[in-house]
């Protein structure tokens, strides 16, 4: 983490939940109050659908990336990870107002998001890089289907409680073969998620490395691996599968027949996340998983 030395934001975009009462309250303030203050302010095209009458200009959110400082993501982490896989292609710092349920990555408080903003826009805050993972699915040697993913990739049957097999390669050398319900593969920023559901280890953000958590595997002694993050994954689904689906983020999906081979590695650009001055991810940990409170 780091504090920012380059010159101040001019140009703030703003995006958020679409229909969603409380994040159009939010994003008719932050816009009002950015105009007042002289700030250029653009609008993403399918929130503008939510303020009416709005005196932004609108984008889409692949034009905004080109033109805007800071992308300002109103919502809950789902919409902050549909944001970042795409603006992450882009020169453009991202923070996000918390208007879901647990917020890891949106820090700003909504009630009090103009006084918090202010800091961040007076140049009173930290930014930090995060990578994503970048994904394909080979079939007879040809490229099929590409994702990206900035928490996780799961492969995983389309079919509940089912096992699949497969065989895992890190670097071109065999790790193991597996009977489960799937892999998660996940980066830092995911091992809040999906992962530490899975029982993945919790993974510090500047920490260069990617968790390989089995889903339910059958045998015992599969336990998590974590390995480099410049380490290229390489799955390949045995030929008596069923069809698999692969996931980003639980988001984007794309079909994995039976001997198909997968591939993910590091995404070659990275996220840039603005967080307040006094943001600590060990205090986010401790709000958001209830550490050093009574549990009952």
């Amino acid at each position: 983490m780091s504090q920012r030395d380059h010159q101040p934001f001019q140009t703030i975009a703003l995006l958020g939940k679409v229909n969603h009462e409380a994040t159009r309250t939010t994003l008719f303030t932050l816009e009002q109050s950015l105009l007042k203050l002289g700030y250029q302010v653009i609008i993403e095209s399918r929130t503008a659908e939510q303020l009416s009458g709005t005196q932004a200009r609108v984008m889409s959110l692949l034009e905004l990336g080109q033109h805007a400082d800071l992308a300002i993501v109103v919502g809950g982490d789902g919409n902050m990870l549909g944001a970042a896989r795409i603006l992450c292609d882009f020169d453009i710092g991202v923070i996000g107002v918390n208007r879901g349920n647990l917020g890891f990555l949106t820090d700003l408080d909504p009630d009090h998001v103009l006084e918090q903003l202010k800091a961040v826009l007076a140049g009173d805050y930290q930014t930090e890089q995060r990578f994503l993972l970048q994904t394909e699915v080979i079939h007879h040697g040809q490229t099929k289907a590409v994702g990206r993913a900035i928490n996780e990739v799961v492969l995983h049957s389309d079919k509940v409680a089912h096992m699949i097999e497969f065989e895992v390669y890190v670097d071109n050398q065999f790790v193991y073969s597996q009977r489960s319900d799937g892999l998660i593969i996940s980066t830092p920023t995911g091992s809040t998620a999906y992962s530490l559901s899975g029982g993945g280890p919790i993974v510090v953000p500047n920490l260069h490395a990617v968790s390989l958590v089995p889903m339910f595997p059958h045998t015992l002694s599969s336990r998590p691996i974590v390995v480099d993050a410049t380490s290229t994954i390489k799955l390949r689904a045995a030929t008596d599968n069923d069809d698999l689906q692969l996931s980003c983020d639980g988001h984007v999906r794309m079909k994995v027949a039976a001997g198909d081979e997968v591939i993910i590695q590091q995404h070659p650009h990275k996220l840039c996340l603005v967080h307040p001055h006094d943001h600590s991810y060990f205090r986010v940990l401790r709000n958001k998983l209830g550490w050093g409170s009574r549990l009952f």
